[in-house]
């Protein structure tokens, strides 16, 4: 019998949506030694997540078509990573989503991660972190907040949260956001951004420090105004420079207790 073989707890992970994020963390997840399979509601997809390694899987919990497999729940780990999509009426349907999703796996999967988001603290002008009130101020964190809700109520003892701000990286230039627009608002408010190398860096960080059961705030400790990073964003890719108010209302600085305290993660990436 081997003795010497090295235990490496929460091997087996699943990923319920393989997108921008989703992907990224499934690629780090297979260079760290971890077996992943991954969703996608996509068929066209299944190969290229093939491809990567990933074990591919077709799932969807949409309103109007549910395909599922229980043996993509069979799992030790599992990341919810499917945002509410704005402006669309499946809005509306995400809670719902969630707990259908939250019904299939509850049994079957140790620990559940959901992908969560800043915008269930709102715009309070205020410093806010994991354990101050939550008042979203729109649609969408509304949203978020019921979705979080529900795995708290399901998972007591099992569910984690992490709450994403604005997220940039490949493919995601912020300079294009506002790139030749002027008299744009609120200008000396601070930006609450991560780069897809944190996420990621944060998301593993709980894994293989088995940190479950916990509300992450997932924000870089960087908070310019955003005059600055969206100029500095435009200049640096040759876009048009935007043209900011210079005013501060309706703001927030997000902050994390439980990221130094239980993860003891260090940010890779200047936001500036």
């Amino acid at each position: 019998m081997l003795t010497n073989q090295k235990f490496v707890p929460n091997k087996n992970i699943s990923i319920l949506g393989c997108g921008w994020f989703g992907l990224a963390l499934a690629k780090e997840l297979i260079k760290s030694g971890y077996q992943v399979k991954g969703s996608t509601t996509t068929p066209e997809k299944l190969s290229l997540l093939a491809e990567e390694g990933i074990q591919p899987f077709l799932v969807n919990f949409s309103a109007d078509q549910m395909v599922t497999d229980l043996e993509f729940f069979d799992a030790d780990v599992l990341f919810i990573c499917i945002p509410p999509k704005r402006n669309s009426p499946e809005l509306n349907d995400y809670a719902q989503k969630i707990a259908s999703i939250l019904s299939v796996a509850k049994n079957k999967v140790s620990n559940i991660i959901l992908i969560s988001s800043t915008s269930v603290y709102g715009d309070g002008n205020q410093i806010v972190n994991e354990m101050s009130e939550t008042k979203p101020d729109t649609d969408s964190g509304k949203v978020v907040l019921a979705a979080e809700e529900l795995l708290k109520k399901e998972m007591p003892d099992h569910f984690t949260i992490i709450r994403f701000a604005g997220l940039i990286g490949p493919d995601r230039n912020p300079g294009r956001f506002f790139a030749g627009k002027t008299n744009i608002p609120n200008g000396l408010a601070p930006v609450n951004l991560i780069h897809q190398t944190d996420a990621v860096g944060i998301a593993m960080a709980i894994i293989e420090k088995q940190a479950f059961g916990r509300i992450y705030n997932a924000c870089s400790p960087d908070h310019p105004s955003r005059k600055e990073f969206y100029t500095t964003a435009a200049k640096n890719t040759g876009l048009v420079v935007p043209e900011f108010i210079s005013e501060k209302k309706d703001w927030k600085v997000v902050e994390s207790v439980n990221v130094p305290k239980y993860l003891n993660y260090e940010f890779q990436v200047e936001i500036a």
